[in-house]
């Protein structure tokens, strides 16, 4: 429905996600990889969902030149915790000190969506809470050592070996907390 809905646009993905790569073939919808870097820098008078809405726009921001059928999709996740964002780990003790942080405690995970052509733009978010048990130093650094989370927000994925044994409950989307709302984008892409 979506697929066909589509036929005539461009849908570009700005993101070199696997996660996101992957739901967007799932959801059989064609389409392009373009990337550009930018550095991921906000105001740190934001919080929870202005940061990943705000992140998602730059990114937006970056892709000047849209042509007539060009939908370009951006996005962004944030693991929201204690009034501070956990960003990605920069190494092996950053990794482990912010799962030493969520050990035992809930969190949040935020995670904003922009689409944008030429003629319009839309930004929707969507938070999930995830509770997770208390973890032993063991746990912790076997999890790191086996599937260096480097690339993902807060040290850590849910649908690998940590989500299987940390995650006690969730309340929202599980995709959401994989790094993109699907439901919400397939409806808000339709409408747009």
């Amino acid at each position: 429905m979506l697929a066909e809905k589509l036929k005539n646009k461009n849908l570009i993905l700005a993101s070199k996600s696997p996660r996101r790569q992957q739901f967007l073939k799932d959801l059989n919808l064609n389409f392009t990889i373009k990337l550009k870097e930018i550095k991921e820098i906000y105001p740190n008078t934001l919080k929870g969902k202005e940061i990943t809405n705000y992140l998602a726009k730059l990114k937006t921001n970056a892709f000047s030149n849209l042509k007539k059928n060009d939908i370009l999709v951006t996005s962004d996740t944030i693991v929201w915790f204690k009034n501070k964002a956990l960003g990605k780990p920069k190494n092996k003790e950053e990794a482990i000190k912010m799962l030493q942080k969520l050990s035992g405690k809930k969190h949040q995970v935020f995670t904003s969506v922009c689409l944008r052509s030429t003629k319009k733009e839309i930004i929707f978010s969507d938070a999930t809470t995830v509770y997770i048990k208390k973890l032993s130093l063991k746990e912790i650094e076997y999890y790191i050592e086996n599937h260096k989370p480097f690339d993902k927000a807060g040290s850590y994925g849910i649908q690998e070996w940590f989500g299987y044994i940390a995650v006690k409950k969730i309340k929202g989307s599980f995709f959401n907390v994989m790094g993109f709302p699907v439901h919400k984008f397939y409806k808000e892409l339709l409408r747009f």
